[in-house]
């Protein structure tokens, strides 16, 4: 079973679905199989087979996101420092050909969100950044072609939620 790391507040996250999966989503979907029942004929039933089919993603999910806890490695970026890029680092970059700049965090797989700049530990820009430091220049394959970074600045600041 391989360990995956993830910080505390993607952790905590996965908690929170999962309560809110079997505290709220599971009694109500059991609701509406009830209700459904009500109405008589499950063979054409809709509303019934399609709670059937949610109880089903449901109860998937609550698989998933347990399997996914069990094999976390939870880590606190608060107590995490240096100079390198590593996971949960907080990464401003500039693109050398654009004059862009942005700022990712290296997250685990389950954290990543392109929309927030979480980036996935596994995802090629964040491989390319692995254990630079700031001042280095990197070389990331993207689909749009090769581009070239120069990393600004590496911090330690914790998501929050």
């Amino acid at each position: 079973m391989d360990k995956f790391p993830i910080t505390i507040e993607g952790f905590y996250k996965m908690e929170q679905e999962i309560k809110l999966l079997k505290t709220v989503e599971r009694p109500n979907v059991i609701k509406a199989i009830a209700e459904a029942r009500a109405h008589g004929d499950l063979k054409e039933n809709a509303e019934y087979h399609a709670a059937r089919e949610k109880q089903s993603f449901i109860e998937g999910r609550v698989l998933e996101l347990e399997d996914k806890m069990a094999r976390s490695e939870m880590i606190d970026i608060s107590k995490l420092s240096g100079s390198s890029v590593k996971f949960g680092a907080t990464v401003t970059v500039v693109d050398e050909d654009t004059g862009d700049e942005i700022t990712y965090q290296i997250v685990g797989e389950y954290e990543a969100d392109i929309s927030k700049n979480r980036i996935a530990l596994t995802a090629p820009l964040a491989r390319a950044l692995m254990g630079k430091s700031a001042g280095d220049s990197v070389e990331v394959r993207a689909p749009g072609g090769t581009r070239t970074l120069e990393i600004l600045a590496v911090q330690f600041i914790p998501i929050i939620l």
